[in-house]
């Protein structure tokens, strides 16, 4: 008789380092966070940028094939003129580049977004292989560890953790790459989590990149 092989639980991988984020390609975790402190600069720009109350909502696809670089200098272009701009944009081009060549992507989907309310405010789990999420200001996404959560019942308020110790929460300059289920081995096991809600009149400054192709 052959010995039945359970997989490994997933499990998640936080580092002050950048080095951290490689461990998503490890089989059994599902989530890699750099926690990272933003430089004054930057955080002085996102806080600027939030308190304009101007909506901002971009995406675009990068290509990554031959001898590529991004080239992301009209991002948020409308904010070109705020006192750190040019290095929201390096820091943006170089979570860019370290994704594609991370993962060897030909193509990296990218949104920058400034949002007011929860986008997906319920506990899920994401249809795609990997994400990259980073929240620049305002309140960051919460995740649940393993078993936390019965994944037969996704979506329904009713079977969130009442305990909200068990609600993990990012922090603003967090780098995460969400494993999500339709990563090769990884299906049943994406992260779960879920945007935050803001408090009424606080927003916030998301980055996603996907892996496209």
């Amino acid at each position: 008789m052959f010995a039945l092989q359970l997989r490994p639980p997933p499990r998640q991988v936080l580092g002050a380092g950048p080095a951290v984020l490689a461990e998503v390609l490890l089989d059994p975790v599902n989530l890699s966070v750099w926690q990272r402190r933003l430089p004054a600069q930057l955080e002085d720009f996102c806080a600027l940028l939030l308190a304009s109350g101007e909506a901002l909502a971009e995406s675009r696809v990068i290509d990554c094939t031959g001898d590529w670089r991004p080239s992301l200098g009209d991002l948020a272009s409308s904010f070109a003129c705020v006192e750190g701009h040019a290095a929201f944009v390096a820091d943006v081009a170089w979570l860019v580049e370290a994704f594609a060549e991370l993962l060897g992507a030909q193509r990296v989907g990218l949104r920058l977004r400034v949002l007011d309310k929860a986008m997906c405010p319920r506990f899920h789990v994401d249809h795609v292989p990997v994400r990259l999420v980073s929240t620049y200001a305002g309140v960051a996404s919460q995740w649940l560890e393993e078993g936390a959560m019965d994944r037969r019942r996704l979506g329904e308020p009713a079977a969130e953790p009442g305990d909200a110790t068990r609600i993990h929460t990012l922090r603003a300059g967090d780098v995460a790459l969400l494993k999500g289920e339709r990563w090769e081995g990884n299906e049943g096991a994406g992260l779960i989590h879920r945007s935050p809600q803001p408090q009424p009149g606080e927003r916030r400054l998301l980055l996603t990149l996907d892996w496209l192709a």
